[in-house]
This record gives C-alpha cells, sequence and structure tokens, in this order.
C-alpha cells in the first residue's frame, strides 16, 4: 500500500486506494490480463489501463483502486515514499527499503530555474489564448505554470509547521502548508486565462522577489508587458 493507503491517520472518506502489487516476474504478465483476484468483482463498472503496468478500477460506490502489477525488475528505480507492506517475501521487502532510500537522492528544487519557467509557461499559455487556443492556453497557465510556481515556493518559503510534505508531488497538501498563497493562487485561476495568468504573475512577484536576488526580475518584467496587451 502506499499514499494515503498507507498512512490511516490520514485515510477519508475521498482517499482511494493506492497500491503496488508484486508479481513474480514469471507470472507479471499474466497477472496483468487477469484482475478476477479483485474483490467484489460485481461491483466493479469501470476497468481502465493506465499505462504499461497501471490500472484504475472504479467500483459502484465510486470508490477507487489505483495500482500497479509488476514484477520487482519492472519496477526498479521507483522511489516510494508512505508503503506498508501488507504481506511480502525478504525481496519485497528490500523493494520498499531501497524505494525509500531512493527518494533521497531525488534532486533537491532548482528554485531559480523553477522561477523563471513560471513566466515562460505563462507567456506562452497567453499566447495560446491570443490565437483562440483556450484549452492548451489553460493548460499552460493553470497547470505547467502554477506547477513551477509551487515546486519555487516549496523551495524558498517555510511551510505551516507540521504539514507533511509529499516529495513526489508538490501540490499535494499545498493548501495545508501555505493557506493563504493557496486561497489566493485559487481564486485567480477561476478567472478567465489571460486574467489568470496576470495573477498568477502578479503573486509569483509579490510572494517571491523581495529579498531574493535571485528571482527572475527582467524575465517578468519582460512577461507581465506582454500580459498586459489586449
Amino acid at each position: 500500500m502506499v499514499g494515503s493507503a498507507a498512512a490511516a491517520e490520514r485515510r477519508d472518506c475521498w482517499s482511494d486506494h493506492d497500491f503496488l502489487a508484486l508479481i513474480d516476474a514469471q507470472a507479471a504478465a499474466s497477472a496483468r490480463e487477469s484482475l478476477d483476484w479483485l474483490p467484489e468483482p460485481e461491483r466493479i463498472v469501470l476497468l481502465a489501463r493506465e499505462g504499461a503496468l497501471g490500472f484504475s478500477v472504479l467500483y459502484d460506490d465510486a470508490h477507487l483502486l489505483e495500482f500497479a502489477v509488476a514484477s520487482v525488475d519492472e519496477l526498479a528505480g521507483v522511489s516510494i515514499d508512505e508503503a506498508h507492506l501488507t504481506f511480502g517475501d525478504e525481496r519485497a521487502r528490500a523493494f520498499v527499503t531501497e524505494g525509500r532510500e531512493r527518494l533521497k537522492t531525488i534532486t533537491p528544487i532548482d528554485a531559480t530555474g523553477e522561477a523563471g519557467l513560471v513566466f515562460v509557461k505563462l507567456l506562452v499559455g497567453y499566447g495560446r489564448a491570443r490565437r483562440g487556443e483556450r484549452i492548451v492556453a489553460g493548460q499552460f497557465v493553470r497547470t505547467w505554470a502554477v506547477g513551477h510556481l509551487i515546486r519555487t515556493i516549496r523551495a524558498r518559503i517555510e511551510p505551516v509547521t507540521g504539514v507533511r510534505e509529499d516529495a513526489l508531488e508538490p501540490a499535494r497538501r499545498f493548501d495545508a502548508a501555505y493557506p493563504e498563497i493557496a486561497a489566493r493562487l485559487d481564486a485567480v485561476l477561476s478567472q478567465p486565462v489571460e486574467d489568470a495568468a496576470r495573477g498568477v504573475a502578479a503573486l509569483a512577484r509579490e510572494v517571491l522577489e523581495s529579498g531574493w536576488s535571485a528571482f527572475p526580475s527582467r524575465a517578468a518584467d519582460v512577461a507581465e508587458a506582454v500580459l498586459a496587451q489586449e
């Protein structure tokens, strides 16, 4: 079990079940062909593949299972944060231990690079919006620019004490870690895409620029000049 499925104190009615089914190498392919080992198969309303190893399974009460069925070798190199081994042999235990150790080797966030990419993605998104490509524009502004902003904030600003960071997904628990910034960002992103781009740029400067000599101020100036155009 991984994620909140491995941490009972954080599970709630909105939690799904994330897990890895570790299978002997010679049986992995056949195990992915038939999922009749899942509980209560008569209640499954959707079974969807996600990539070569992954699955999403939806039950009739909206409960969701997200999992991979794979051998240890197929999952080699995977980093693991929260995990609970429900059963398994010594090799499975070593897999979990090594995955946790691998988490420590993740490259630290390059705050300066991430901050610069906020404005790059905003510019591209704004340009797409002005061309009339509003769907992809929204991806650039609301997803990619915001992702870079969140990573920069994680690297530069101390979170609320006691909020656990997700090393693999910086946006997780961001609302609890930075409640004021998250509320403002949420309000900004509810606007039309051009206004959202302007708001993200302004928020980035407001919360990050002061006292940080490496902040990409000139890039921010260029971006804001373009975003001001109607």
